[in-house]
């Protein structure tokens, strides 16, 4: 299957963000072909909310400053890395939020491309005993999205329809279980419409 787009790189503000997820979901391979660079093309493959993120070129090499980084952004955020750097910058992330969401991309759009996703503990397991090679981007869900996984969504869904059963309206509604849980409150609240 493809999803081609008329509109520029697809999936970073269209309904594509779903259908990448179900696939990555149901164990299927997602391939991006070239967009306009590799942040980009590391977002929309990541599978990873895309409504709001934030690239930061080369992550800072001082452990304090890429600490207050990491743990201040609320939005997906892009990153490049150093293959050399990579495992340290991963176990300290894992210090603080060690189910955190995380993809990393080695070598995109190249022979040897590789896509990893899961929580940051496994995958800074992973690549501490498997230093990476070629160059990575790294794309980290949002500070506190760890409640974004499957689960954590069709609790937050279920909370918003029982909301609305009870008689409230549905953005002002999706707004406050976005922030109770986390989830986007668009999110929500297009998976409300589709439901009705």
């Amino acid at each position: 299957m493809a999803l081609v787009s008329d509109a520029g790189m697809p999936l970073i503000s269209d309904p594509g963000f779903p259908l990448v997820r179900a696939c990555i979901e149901a164990g299927l391979p997602v391939e991006v072909l070239p967009g306009p660079s590799a942040a980009l093309t590391a977002l929309v493959a990541s599978g990873l909310p895309a409504e709001r993120w934030r690239f930061v070129g080369f992550l800072p090499r001082r452990r304090a400053e890429r600490e207050s980084l990491l743990e201040h952004t609320e939005e997906t955020l892009v990153a490049f890395e150093s293959p050399r750097r990579l495992a340290a910058t991963l176990a300290q992330l894992a210090e603080r939020d060690p189910d955190r969401p995380l993809v990393v991309c080695r070598e995109l759009t190249k022979l040897h491309e590789e896509v990893r996703r899961g929580r940051v503990a496994e995958l800074a397991k992973h690549y501490g005993e498997s230093p990476p090679r070629g160059e990575i981007v790294l794309v980290v869900g949002g500070a506190g999205s760890s409640s974004n996984d499957p689960a954590g969504r069709a609790d937050a869904l279920a909370a918003l329809h029982a909301l609305v059963e009870a008689g409230a309206r549905p953005r002002p509604a999706a707004k406050v279980v976005s922030k109770l849980t986390g989830v986007a409150a668009n999110e929500l609240y297009r998976q409300l419409m589709d439901d009705a």
